[in-house]
């Protein structure tokens, strides 16, 4: 009777669990938004903005201005001026929507951004006079909608203005920020629609053009006058030549067929969008100022990353001014890779796929930098950065030549390429791969990026160097510009994630038997971390011959995240530099790498209490919008407090499922559906201490070793497959069907 009462509890708890998970994201969500008091003061710029950030991953808009001159600054993923040059090619801005009611000046400013609907709420009042303003990009189409309610008992009136980009979108500094050619058109159509269109036709090697329609639904003009309680919808169209041959004339088509029921239903099908994607996974913690900048980071990747050929660059998808800093390009050495790293545990596998494209896009060229520079005609060497469709944002160029001539007499490029002297920029692409390929063992996926992890491989099969029975990197970089280092820590943790995912990968796929060899090898014989005393502490050198130490950056921990080769069962010796190396950098706040440096310590089990105080300072330390003070980096934090949470909550590194290993345990917390290596969906809660149950599903069928959450208990595991049954251990490994769905409990 007992078990049968224990195994009816068990399926009761799975139904309500299920049942509970349906709705809590909702729950949990909706509580967080993003408030804006003041209008913001670095929108437009040329680095991250403070604004309100709208988007669906095809197109966006950043807001700035006062009340009576609300703007919303145009961007789309797609549009770029296209030229392998040294600042020549970078993310283009499209134009702006100005709305213009004068009787705001001076009203009181407040903007509201609800985070799981994905709806910004502006609100304007001076005495009588109040406006309300809802805005949002569809999720469905590449359509901005505003739509402008008189909530005050004085009528309003104004204009919506589409323009060109103004002056203050240019960001020029000759000889090196310069204002390059474009071709531009504007108008009114016989229906009374506005429109703008921008390209780069001249001088570039794929031409672009972007194009905005804007109009006022159920009017002939966009000037208006609205009487208390009532209001108006906006619609702004945009699109670009990737998405159809003349985007002028497909924006305003779109916009003649436009009705207030065509809105209704964009609406509908982007709040269903933004459910389907808050639904694929959650967590739940007490301290809800990091809680807030865990969602508030994920709406702001969905926001910039859906476009399968055109991923966002440095700062998202708001370009507000042209030629913003670094090109706000694909930057390889950490920046272009890192918005990413939180997708994969997070199981918003759709919002990664776009890293993909441009990475394999560049095969060719890597190739041919491999075998001119190198001699190695089978593998990739890549660049400092890249564009979309094979663009090489930093080739030698005129510009180059002439005036950054450093570059080229201080060896840091090689051929036509800029490489700071560092080799290590294909691996660093590797490690998204690396992730979507543990988390998912997707066959389709692994053969579409295979051909690059085995390019990767390759060079560095022929790169590394025997020296006695170890082998040894040779003239890398650890850091830009420290040309001829030997054994820098990064490289030799990413070469060997590299060649373990080559080899897993080859084995799921059946290909490259002889070179899975070479590379277990090499992986098994390659030189061990190098490292040194610093204040009586063992700790990592940056490299074993070149800098031992830098004032900043996180490059002295990136072996352990986000490469991955050291964890809670690595060698005590190695987790205790580990430990010491974090104690010794401090670098929480770091202007290069803060999203390395909270999950590395993480992973090696660095004191839980002392990294939730770290990463609360850390998201107290935003603008508005969730993007780090002083930092100009943008996007790249998206993936800080998503990623560090979810490792602290479901750690599955070296083949250990650990559910709250490195979390307070008088800390209630619960999550579902994080993603864990093996392609296992998990979910559990912590509460008074106690774990109260691990839920997984199994999608490919893979073995899973669990660490038990309750030591010294046996486990009571419910199947929708198998019969319950028990066991008992430290950890478990269980066998698992593909499809199966696991209810852990304590007996």
């Amino acid at each position: 009777m007992k078990s049968k009462v224990t195994g009816l509890f068990s399926i009761l708890l799975l139904y309500f669990h299920v049942a509970a998970q349906d709705n809590a994201p909702r729950q949990i969500i909706s509580q967080h938004k993003s408030v804006f008091n003041t209008p913001p003061s670095r929108t437009p710029g040329n680095v991250a903005v403070d604004g309100p950030l709208l988007g669906n991953g095809y197109c966006a808009a950043a807001i700035s201005g006062p009340p009576e001159k609300q703007t919303y600054y145009l961007a789309r993923n797609d549009f770029w001026r296209l030229k392998s040059g040294f600042n020549e090619s970078f993310p283009a801005v499209l134009g702006r929507l100005q709305i213009n009611i004068p009787s705001l000046q001076t009203a009181a400013y407040k903007i509201e951004q609800n985070l799981y609907d994905a709806v910004t709420l502006s609100s304007f009042v001076k005495g009588d006079t109040q406006v309300a303003i809802r805005s949002w990009m569809t999720a469905a189409k590449d359509w901005l909608v505003i739509e402008i309610r008189n909530t005050g008992s004085a009528s309003v009136t104004g204009n919506a203005q589409l323009e060109l980009p103004g002056n203050d979108q240019f960001h020029v500094k000759p000889p090196l920020e310069n204002k390059f050619l474009d071709s531009t058109s504007h108008g009114i159509s016989k229906h009374g629609i506005e429109w703008i269109e921008r390209g780069f036709v001249k001088d570039v090697d794929i031409r672009t053009m972007a194009a905005a329609a804007c109009k006022i639904i159920g009017r002939g003009t966009n000037t208006f006058s609205i009487h208390p309680a009532e209001s108006i919808t906006i619609v702004c169209a945009m699109s670009g030549n990737f998405r159809g041959s003349k985007p002028a004339l497909c924006v305003q088509k779109e916009l003649e067929m436009c009705s207030e029921q065509s809105v209704s239903g964009a609406m509908q099908a982007h709040l269903k969008w933004w459910h389907d994607y808050w639904q694929e996974s959650y967590v739940s913690i007490s301290d809800t100022i990091i809680e807030k900048q865990y969602y508030r980071s994920q709406y702001v990747i969905a926001s910039c990353s859906r476009d399968p050929k055109f991923p966002p660059g440095i700062f998202g998808s708001w370009t507000t001014k042209e030629m913003p800093a670094w090109n706000g390009d694909y930057h390889l050495n950490y920046n272009y890779i890192a918005p990413f790293y939180a997708l994969y545990s997070s199981n918003h596998l759709r919002q990664a796929i776009p890293f993909e494209a441009p990475v394999l896009d560049f095969m060719k060229r890597g190739k041919y930098y491999s075998a001119k520079i190198t001699r190695i005609p089978d593998g990739v060497l890549y660049p400092v950065g890249i564009g979309p469709l094979g663009i090489e944002t930093t080739r030698r160029n005129g510009i180059m030549d002439k005036y950054m001539h450093g570059y080229i007499s201080g060896g840091q490029v090689e051929d036509e390429g800029l490489f700071f002297g560092q080799k290590s920029n294909a691996a660093y692409c590797a490690v998204n791969f690396s992730q979507a390929f543990y988390r998912t063992y997707d066959q389709q996926f692994a053969r579409r990026v295979y051909p690059l992890i085995k390019a990767v491989a390759v060079f560095w099969q022929h790169y590394v160097k025997k020296e006695g029975d170890r082998y040894v990197i040779g003239n890398d970089a650890i850091h830009e510009g420290t040309t001829g280092n030997k054994n820098p820590i990064l490289s030799l943790g990413l070469v060997r994630m590299v060649l373990q995912t080559a080899v897993d990968m080859s084995q799921i796929l059946g290909q490259d038997a002889a070179l899975k060899t070479k590379w277990k090898n090499i992986r098994d014989s390659l030189s061990t971390f190098p490292l040194q005393t610093r204040n009586g502490k063992t700790v990592f050198r940056y490299s074993e011959e070149g800098p031992a130490w830098w004032p900043d950056n996180t490059l002295g921990i990136q072996h352990i995240y986000p490469a991955g080769q050291i964890g809670l069962d690595s060698d005590t010796a190695l987790l205790q530099a580990s430990v010491n190396t974090i104690n010794e950098m401090h670098r929480w706040q770091d202007f290069n790498g803060s999203n390395s440096f909270f999950p590395a310590a993480v992973r090696i089990g660095y004191d839980a209490d002392s990294i939730l105080k770290a990463l609360r300072r850390y998201s107290q330390h935003t603008y508005p919008n969730g993007f780090q003070y002083g930092n100009p980096h943008g996007i790249e934090n998206c993936s800080t407090v998503p990623n560090t949470i979810n490792e602290m909550l479901c750690m599955s590194n070296q083949q250990v499922l650990r559910v709250f290993k490195v979390w307070p345990p008088d800390a209630d917390a619960s999550f579902a559906n994080l993603r864990s290596e093996g392609a296992f969906l998990i979910s559990s809660a912590l509460r008074q201490g106690k774990v109260q149950y691990v839920k997984i599903v199994s999608e490919q069928g893979r073995p899973l070793t669990l660490e038990n959450p309750w030591p010294g208990s046996p486990l009571l595991i419910t199947s929708n497959k198998k019969p319950k049954w028990e066991t008992a251990g430290g950890r478990v490994t269980l066998s698992t069907l593909k499809g199966e769905i696991l209810m852990i409990t304590p007996r």
